[in-house]
């Protein structure tokens, strides 16, 4: 469900990768699996959520992002950067962040990037994993951003 044009015509895309410990299906991964379509449920409902990336399943967990089986992707657009930051810090989702290296590797570079993207677009797959590379590589700029350090939307940067 795409919701309306913030504004500024823009909405935030993100991406976050993860690397699971184990598979999906194992009883090891059953603390993530288990809340998982909780926390996208409550995501959908908050202000300011625009759209996720979803298989038919309901989350993204089986979609390839081209790492093997055990590399989860995540994609979501928001309204504002704040709307994204209190989600991932102020709901049930910042206390799966807490205990994500029980499921998730630790990761060796970036493993989420931010961006702004035209209102009414929807990113790819493809187009998440080089903005990360791209945070990965040179930093955070207006192309791919982190929390720490980001960006207004293009015609607010002047």
């Amino acid at each position: 469900m795409m919701t309306q044009a913030n504004a500024h015509g823009w909405h935030l895309a993100q991406i976050n990768v993860a690397k699971a410990r184990f598979a999906t299906d194992d009883l090891r991964m059953d603390g993530f699996m288990s809340r998982l379509d909780g926390v996208n449920a409550l995501a959908d409902s908050q202000p300011g959520f625009v759209w996720r990336l979803q298989s038919d399943s309901g989350n993204a967990t089986d979609i390839d992002a081209g790492g093997g089986p055990l590399l989860l992707v995540n994609m979501s657009l928001w309204e504002s950067l704040e709307s994204l930051s209190d989600f991932v810090y102020k709901t049930v989702h910042r206390d799966v962040m807490i205990r994500r290296s029980e499921w998730f590797e630790r990761p060796s570079g970036a493993y989420q990037a931010l961006w702004w993207i035209e209102a009414g677009r929807i990113p790819s797959v493809e187009e998440g994993l080089e903005r990360l590379a791209l945070l990965d590589e040179q930093g955070p700029s207006p192309q791919a951003f982190s929390f720490a350090k980001s960006f207004p939307p293009p015609e607010l940067d002047s």
